[in-house]
């Protein structure tokens, strides 16, 4: 299955949950939770939040709590594709519906559906990010190819480092330059980490948040993956993760 959320199109076949176990297990989390959650009908033509009120395993219903506006209500029910969205210990869930009806809950008005038979877990962070020191920040250096019809010339950028893991790279682009289209790919980055050389990789943009200072300025941070990433790059950040954490851990323990 393909999914397109602001992070950009990506297939979450990989993410997808199929145990009615699991499945009853994640919706009653988020009834016992009270957890808010994001109902979407024709493509967020109509959302609304809302919560589920109770997961009836018998019958395979899911109540769920109806929107405050009737004109809503009636076009999410005459809807053929309505979404729903959560977060649950930091993890994205989404299930979907061709159909919403009504009934009573507690003697008042609510909504149910079908108890899905899948929903999907998105885990997005599938390396643990390890922030880097304020004191030292690392650099990385992004070359910007020339645009004759725009008639730019090559470029390069110098952005600091914010966190690091084995599969990308948060960097703050204080000056907002860099063009954070999601899927932007720019090529032949160069990582500098202490103690080796530079290292070479390309980097894809796959988040971008602007963030304002105490101070008042505007700064972007941008979440950046390594793109077919060298064996020896990914061991040159390994290591560099690896004395981090050993620092942080001699900190901690006072031994540092």
């Amino acid at each position: 299955m393909v999914f397109n959320t602001k992070f950009g199109t990506e297939d979450v076949s990989p993410y997808q949950v199929h145990s009615k176990r699991e499945i009853l297990g994640l919706l009653r989390a988020m009834c016992e939770r009270n957890q808010l959650v994001s109902m979407q009908a024709d493509g967020g033509a109509d959302a609304v939040v809302t919560s589920v009120l109770e997961v009836d395993e018998d019958s395979g219903m899911v109540v769920i709590d109806r929107a405050p506006s009737n004109i809503t209500n009636q076009r999410i029910l005459d809807s053929d594709n309505i979404s729903f969205e959560t977060v649950l210990d930091n993890i994205r869930v989404m299930f979907f519906t061709d159909k919403v009806k009504e009934c009573l809950y507690d003697n008042l008005p609510a909504l149910y559906i079908s108890l899905p038979t899948n929903m999907i877990r998105l885990q997005r962070r599938e390396h643990y990010r390890v922030p880097t020191p304020v004191a030292t920040p690392l650099r990385c250096t992004i070359r910007i190819p020339a645009d004759e019809v725009a008639g730019i010339a090559a470029s390069t950028v110098v952005v600091s480092l914010k966190d690091i893991s084995g599969g990308g790279i948060g960097v703050i682009d204080e000056k907002k330059v860099l063009d954070n289209t999601i899927g932007k790919t720019y090529k032949d980055c160069r990582l500098d980490l202490p103690g080796g050389a530079p290292v070479s990789v390309d980097l894809q943009i796959r988040n971008s948040h602007d963030l304002t200072l105490t101070s008042g300025k505007s700064i972007r941070k941008l979440g950046c993956m390594y793109v077919n990433p060298a064996a020896s790059m990914l061991g040159a950040v390994q290591r560099y993760i690896t004395k981090l954490e050993r620092e942080r851990n001699a900190r901690a323990t006072g031994m540092g």
